[in-house]
């Protein structure tokens, strides 16, 4: 049996090639056949949606409603690395590449975002199981794909004449790259962001996919419940950056994020497109532009708190039921669930 991961028969990746295990492919690729998996076995990841107090609530989605097509299905193709093509016509320059696009033979179903994260975190390692989290990195291509998945929400269901409505606030901004002037508006940004959440309530998908495993404490061993999978819709990720800012005196990176969002709204709604480019390389504020922003588990504990952080729900001996053929010889320990798994794999493969 050649090297493989569970439910992945159709991709764009040969897993019989030690090139497809390598870092960034396989925190893409695990996560993917870990769904896969999990709907095997009949359960769904918990989805977090915004409801209309802009409050983060749980309910469970499943995975084909995920992907846009039953991952048994022979038609669907997991593209990793790969752009969403509905979106090429909405923007100036060459789109970005997001970690995963599903497919069902030429059309595009859904561009997803993928974060592998540990639990708990350094932020948590110390605290009681209840209170462990996970720390999540955004880059900076996760705030242009969801500009854009709110953007085609809007041309989907005719409400592009009140996205112009709601985002002509920037009229009154003369120069987006000033950090005085974006501060003193920052107060109606982020009223923009959340009167377009309130309006999208209907019409929220899923954008991240966050798969988390459990270690025993900050130890590097997998907890015996060791994997479970978590969903955010477009709408409870803006929560993400909008609810962890703490101060008007600076521009964070969150505040950065949310008038990345809100100038690539208004530029669409004028031009019809917008540059993500130039509106992410000119409106710096003098902060790192390596990433958008990270959040630490302190933080998400709050949003994801149920009983499938508590105890996740696949065990840790069924992540040779994920990795076959011995593809986990093929890992370059280069990450922290690579390195785990590539050193116990004695343990785990047995």
């Amino acid at each position: 049996m050649q090297p493989s991961l569970f439910g992945l028969a159709n991709s764009n990746k040969d897993f019989a090639q030690k090139l497809s295990w390598g870092k960034n492919t396989f925190n893409n690729t695990f996560p993917t056949a870990l769904a896969c998996y999990m709907d095997h076995l009949g359960f769904e990841p918990v989805y977090l949606t915004l409801d209309e107090n802009l409050q983060i609530v749980h309910s469970k989605i499943s995975v084909a409603e995920t992907f846009g097509l039953s991952p048994k299905s022979p038609e669907i193709f997991f593209a990793f690395e790969a752009d969403f093509v509905p979106y090429r016509k909405l923007i100036v320059g060459k789109l970005p590449r997001i970690d995963l696009v599903t497919q069902q033979r030429d059309t595009c179903l859904r561009g997803l975002e993928i974060k592998l994260t540990a639990l708990p975190d350094n932020s948590t390692c110390e605290l009681k199981e209840e209170h462990y989290g996970c720390e999540i990195v955004i880059r900076q291509d996760t705030i242009i794909y969801l500009a854009l998945s709110l953007i085609l929400n809007c041309l989907e269901t005719g409400q592009l004449d009140r996205l112009k409505e709601i985002v002509s606030v920037g009229e009154q901004i003369k120069d987006w790259t000033n950090t005085e002037e974006i501060l003193e508006r920052f107060s109606e940004l982020v009223m923009v962001v959340n009167q377009i959440a309130l309006d999208q309530l209907p019409y929220q998908k899923p954008i991240i996919l966050q798969p988390i495993w459990k270690t025993l404490g900050k130890t590097p061993q997998l907890h015996n419940d060791a994997l479970d999978f978590f969903v955010w819709s477009n709408l409870a990720f803006t929560r993400l950056f909008l609810d962890s800012m703490r101060s008007l005196e600076s521009i964070s990176r969150q505040m950065r994020s949310t008038a990345w969002l809100v100038k690539m709204l208004y530029d669409f709604a004028a031009q019809s497109r917008f540059n993500p480019k130039k509106i992410t390389d000119l409106m710096t504020y003098k902060v790192n532009n390596d990433k958008a922003f990270a959040i630490n588990g302190k933080l998400t504990n709050p949003y994801m708190k149920c009983p499938e952080l508590s105890k996740p729900r696949i065990k840790k001996e069924e992540i040779k039921e994920i990795i076959l053929g011995g593809g986990q010889r093929l890992l370059s320990p280069e990450r922290r669930f690579d390195a785990l798994i590539f050193y116990t794999q004695a343990e785990l493969f047995n």
